[in-house]
C-alpha cells in the first residue's frame, strides 16, 4: 500500500473515530492533553507502520490501543508520574486499566463502552465552571474531531482566540478536579443548554463542512444523532432535547437529495424531493408534536418546526414562505442571532420578493455583525442576480467565495460567478 493511500485512509478515520479514542483515553487516564497527544501519536504510528504491515482488521482499535499504550507509557517515565496521579485520582484506575485491558478490547464493536465514554466527556466538558463558549468549543474539538479552523469558524471567532480558550479550559478541568462522569439526574437540567448546543454544532458542521472537498460529513451527522436520541432517552420529558433531535432528522431527511450524481450542490429548490426520506420525517414530526404538547416552547422547537414546513412541500413552489419567516421572526426573539435574521430576511424575500428581502440583508450587513459570515454574502449575492445586478452580484459571490472553504461550496460559487459574466 503506497503512502498516499494510506494517508488518505487515515486522515478519514481520524475523522471518523479520533473523538472516540479520545474519550476512551480520557476515562484510562484522566488527562485531556495526554489523551489528545496519545491519540495524534497513535495516527502517527499508522501512517509510518500501514504502508508496510497493512491495514489492521479493526483500525479504530488498533488506533485506540496504541493510544492507550503509548498514554501510559508516558505516565509510567514520566518522574512526576505519582505527583500527576495523586492530583487528578487516577493511579488505582490506571493499575486496573493495565491489568485488565488487552489489545483490541477498546474499540468500534464495544458499543456500551464507547457510548458512555462520549456521554461522560460530553457532560464534563459541560461543567459549569466552565465558561459557555469553551463548554462547546472543547467538546467539539476533544468529541466531535473537528480542527481549532472549523470550531472558529462555527464561533465567528479567531483561531488564535480559540486555541487560548481550549488551553485554560483543559487546565481548569484539570485543577479544579471536575469529574468525568455524567451527573446523577438533579443535576442535568444545569448542562442541558450546553449540551444541546454542542450536539447543535457537531450536527451543522456535518450537514455543511466548513472545509475539505465533501459538502456532507456523514460521520458527524450520524454521531449528532446518535448522541440526540441517548439524551432524549436520558431526558425524555425535555422538550429542547425532543425538538433538537427533530431539527436533526427533518433536514437529515433531505440529505441525499443535497448532493447531485456529481457530488455538487444541489438546492432547496432544485431538490428531487422523491428523494427526501419519509420514515426520518415522520419521526421528526412525531418528535417535534410530542415536545410542542409540554407547551415549553424554545429555539430548537421553533427550528424543527421551520424544517417540517419545508419537509411538507411536495415542490418549492407550495412551500409556506411566509410561514417560515413568521417562524424565523419568533426565533430572533428568543435569540437575538443576527444570523436568524439573516434567515428570515431570506424568507421575506421568497415571501415578497428580492427587492424586499435586500433590503433587510443590506441592514444586517452595514451592521457589520456577519462581515466574515459567507452566507451573508452569498445570500446578498442571490438576491442582487435575481433583480438583475449582475456586477454587484458578482462582487458579493467573489467576497462569500473569500470566505468559504469548503470545495464544494466553492465550486458553486465559482459556476454562479462564471454564470453572471458570460451571460
Amino acid at each position: 500500500m503506497t503512502p498516499a493511500v494510506t494517508r488518505e485512509i487515515v486522515d478519514r478515520l481520524f475523522r471518523e473515530d479520533s473523538g472516540r479514542a479520545v474519550a476512551t483515553l480520557i476515562r484510562v487516564t484522566g488527562d485531556f492533553e495526554l489523551a489528545e497527544e496519545a491519540v495524534q501519536d497513535a495516527f502517527i504510528a499508522a501512517l509510518e507502520t500501514w504502508p508496510e504491515r497493512g491495514i489492521p482488521e479493526r483500525p479504530g482499535a488498533w488506533i485506540t490501543t496504541t493510544a492507550r499504550n503509548r498514554a501510559l507509557d508516558r505516565l509510567r517515565r514520566a518522574k512526576r508520574f505519582r505527583e500527576k496521579a495523586e492530583i487528578v485520582g487516577r493511579q488505582a484506575l490506571i493499575d486496573e486499566e493495565l491489568a485488565a485491558v488487552e489489545p483490541g478490547d477498546i474499540g468500534p464493536e464495544d458499543p456500551m463502552a464507547i457510548e458512555d465514554d462520549r456521554l461522560r466527556l460530553i457532560f464534563t466538558c459541560c461543567h459549569p465552571a466552565l465558561a459557555p463558549e469553551i463548554r462547546v468549543a472543547l467538546t467539539l474539538r476533544t468529541l466531535g474531531g473537528l480542527t481549532t479552523p472549523e470550531i472558529a469558524r462555527a464561533f465567528l471567532i479567531s483561531e488564535t482566540t480559540l486555541a487560548q480558550r481550549l488551553v485554560r479550559a483543559k487546565r481548569k478541568i484539570r485543577d479544579a478536579g471536575i469529574p468525568y462522569r455524567v451527573p446523577p439526574d438533579h443535576l442535568l437540567p444545569e448542562r442541558l443548554a450546553s449540551v444541546l448546543q454542542v450536539i447543535y454544532l457537531v450536527y451543522n458542521e456535518g450537514y455543511g463542512a466548513s472545509s475539505g472537498d465533501e459538502l456532507i460529513r456523514r460521520d458527524l451527522t450520524a454521531e449528532a444523532i446518535r448522541l440526540g436520541r441517548v439524551l432524549v432517552g436520558l431526558m425524555p420529558d425535555e422538550p429542547e432535547a425532543l425538538g433538537l433531535l427533530a431539527l436533526m432528522l427533518l433536514h437529515d431527511a433531505r440529505r441525499e437529495a443535497r448532493v447531485g450524481s456529481d457530488g455538487e450542490i444541489v438546492l432547496l429548490e432544485d431538490q428531487d424531493r422523491s428523494l427526501w426520506d419519509t420514515g426520518r420525517i415522520a419521526e421528526g414530526g412525531e418528535l417535534l408534536e410530542r415536545a410542542m404538547r409540554m407547551r415549553r416552547p424554545g429555539p430548537y422547537q421553533l427550528q424543527a418546526a421551520i424544517a417540517a414546513v419545508h419537509d411538507a412541500a411536495l415542490t418549492d413552489g407550495s412551500t409556506d414562505w411566509r410561514q417560515i419567516a413568521a417562524l424565523y421572526g419568533s426565533l430572533a426573539v428568543a435569540t437575538g442571532s443576527p444570523v436568524v435574521e439573516l434567515n428570515r430576511a431570506v424568507a421575506i424575500a421568497m415571501a415578497d420578493g428580492p427587492a424586499v428581502g435586500l433590503a433587510l440583508v443590506e441592514q444586517i450587513a452595514d451592521s457589520g455583525q456577519l462581515a466574515e459570515y459567507p452566507y451573508l454574502h452569498a445570500a446578498r449575492a442571490d438576491l442582487l442576480r435575481r433583480l438583475g445586478r449582475s456586477e454587484e452580484a458578482v462582487s458579493a459571490y467573489r467576497r462569500a467565495l473569500e470566505l468559504t472553504s469548503n470545495d464544494k461550496e466553492r465550486g458553486f460559487l465559482d459556476r454562479r460567478i462564471r454564470e453572471l459574466i458570460t451571460a
